[in-house]
């Protein structure tokens, strides 16, 4: 396993908090939201990948595929 993991049952705060340069990648990817001022610490909190692709409409799987091109490793 590489150094970089995502654990999907983290919220998205705590991953945002961990490696900051994955705020801009979900942003990327479809989740424009979390570089509003405000969103990552509020909704962020609560929110986990799974919960935020189902609430985007982003295939879990595309959201994964794009996090393993930028060096991640998924835990579920």
């Amino acid at each position: 396993m590489g150094e970089k993991q995502i654990d999907l049952s983290k919220s998205v705060y705590e991953l945002c908090n961990q490696y900051p340069e994955l705020a801009q990648i979900l942003s990327e990817i479809g989740f424009k939201d979390i570089t509003k001022p405000g969103m990552l610490v509020s909704v962020g909190r609560f929110m986990t990948l799974p919960k935020g692709a189902i609430a985007k409409k982003i295939e879990l799987d595309s959201i994964k595929h794009s996090l393993e091109e930028h060096g991640f490793d998924i835990i579920s």
